[in-house]
């Protein structure tokens, strides 16, 4: 047995401990269990928390969330605003500008490990915490998934008779793919497409989650990667293809977070929020976001009071 093998088996066998211990503290087991060096972290210690987020609605809202529920537990926490995509995120949590950001287990695997093949949720899991840096911190991934999806409206897919991603590379000379500009080069995306699915499409359109929309009711482009909770999808009545070749895997919403900031009041209010936090709580706040045009601090509130954390 391989070392990599070992640990990550050892890093398996504390992700099932997690999964069965509630809203209790990471523990020894997944605090050693980060790769990515050795590195010197002193002991975490209490100070404001900034929480950062990608540049998309849903990070942003479980920004909030994350704020609010260490706000309740007497944490001085704010968020900052939308930071970008998941280089420059990661970068703030490394250099200390945030301490938190939400983040999602498949795709934050993906771009640690890009030769990682876990699709199962607890393998996933288990992965990344041994391909994280050093200083970082996965804390207990929540029930709500949020995967990449690829999508088409339903005058397309009744045209082409699409069903599943295989469906659709039969026609990738024709077809146009408009995704976020970080979709081009990630294996959770343009990579992963042609390497599993062997479908370059004609052209790609980098665009803002919002735009990809609006491209695709207006056959501006004819699929488009949006995320499974997207509102979006119920509007517009655009069909999701299935993924038959599993390229994107297990994706749950996860508090990730820099140790040296990881105390144990910090880890547990933020896994008690991964211990409430579904994929239909999330669509329905995300829903009041995008759609009913509620701050996303106050859908937070809302949902923290609801869940009787704040």
């Amino acid at each position: 047995m391989t070392t990599r093998t070992f640990r990550r088996r050892a890093a398996l066998s504390a992700a099932l401990v997690l999964s069965l211990s509630g809203c209790g503290l990471s523990g020894d087991a997944l605090d050693s269990g980060s790769g990515g060096g050795d590195c010197k972290v002193e002991k975490p210690k209490e100070a404001p928390i900034k929480v950062g987020s990608a540049d998309f609605p849903e990070s942003s809202l479980i920004a909030e969330v994350y704020a609010g529920a260490l706000q309740a537990k007497g944490i001085r926490a704010s968020t900052t605003d939308p930071i970008g995509a998941r280089e420059a995120y990661l970068k703030a949590l490394g250099d200390g500008s945030v301490q938190v950001v939400p983040e999602y287990t498949g795709s934050l695997l993906t771009f640690v490990d890009e030769n990682s093949k876990e699709k199962d949720p607890q393998e996933v899991y288990a992965a990344l915490l041994t391909s994280l840096p050093c200083n970082q911190l996965a804390l207990q991934p929540s029930r709500a998934e949020d995967s990449n999806e690829m999508v088409v409206t339903k005058a397309t897919a009744d045209k082409w008779q699409l069903k599943t991603i295989s469906d659709l590379a039969k026609h990738a000379n024709e077809i146009t793919i408009a995704a976020p500009s970080e979709f081009q080069g990630r294996e959770q995306g343009l990579l992963g497409l042609k390497r599993t699915y062997n479908l370059t499409p004609k052209s790609f359109r980098p665009l803002a989650s919002a735009a990809v929309v609006e491209a695709l009711k207006n056959n501006q482009a004819q699929a488009g990667n949006i995320f499974s909770t997207d509102p979006s999808i119920k509007v517009n009545n655009f069909v999701v293809l299935q993924d038959d070749k599993k390229l994107f895997g297990a994706d749950q919403v996860v508090p990730l977070v820099a140790k040296s900031a990881a105390t144990p009041k910090m880890q547990v209010a933020l896994n008690a929020v991964s211990a409430k936090l579904t994929t239909d709580k999330l669509a329905e706040m995300l829903k009041q976001v995008v759609v009913d045009k509620k701050s996303a601090k106050a859908v937070a509130k809302t949902f923290l009071q609801a869940e009787g954390l704040a």
